[in-house]
């Protein structure tokens, strides 16, 4: 199951959730809200040359312009 990030768009809090699909309800954690709104997610894997990804990385083809 994935891991979405989202925010209450009642109480502000960012949260969490491992949810079994995209079109699972959520609710807020702290407020009970259903109004929440799911967040565009980055990612970063640990390869070769440590962290890639969101962190700043990149790959050998990405950097050699090609």
């Amino acid at each position: 199951m994935p891991i979405y990030e989202y925010v209450c768009d009642k109480c502000a809090h960012a949260f969490e959730k491992r949810v079994a699909s995209s079109q699972a309800r959520v609710r807020c954690p702290r407020c009970e809200s259903a109004r929440v709104t799911r967040q565009f997610s980055t990612f970063a894997f640990k390869g070769e040359r440590g962290f890639v990804g969101s962190t700043g990385g990149g790959c050998a083809s990405c950097s050699s312009g090609g």
